[in-house]
């Protein structure tokens, strides 16, 4: 009896080692509706040098763009080709600068 039960709590033990060991990490995007668009923002990172500016993967309308910068001290986006772009007005890069810029 001992031994069976001492094999039950084993496999138990292995058994909820192994669950959490293979579970997959919960990611969830920032998505608003923006000039009748779904925007979501997948990823964002602000630089610890340049704290003002914001390294951000979007998707616009369920299709995924390439990493931009957005700075938010000067309101430019720079595009994956280097091209630097002012933001739009009720844009993409004031949401970012809005919803994640440093306050003090």
């Amino acid at each position: 009896m001992r031994l069976i039960n001492r094999l039950i709590l084993i496999i138990v033990v292995f058994l909820i080692i192994n669950f959490w060991q293979f579970t997959l990490p919960v990611e969830a995007a920032f998505c608003r509706n923006l000039n009748n668009h779904n925007i979501c923002i997948l990823q964002i990172k602000r630089s610890a040098k340049y704290y003002w500016e914001y390294r951000a993967t979007i998707s616009i309308d369920g299709k995924k763009k390439p990493r931009e910068i957005y700075n938010c001290r000067t309101h430019y986006v720079i595009k994956a080709n280097r091209q630097i772009i002012p933001f739009e007005s009720n844009g993409i890069g004031q949401l970012i600068c809005s919803k994640f810029a440093k306050t003090n």
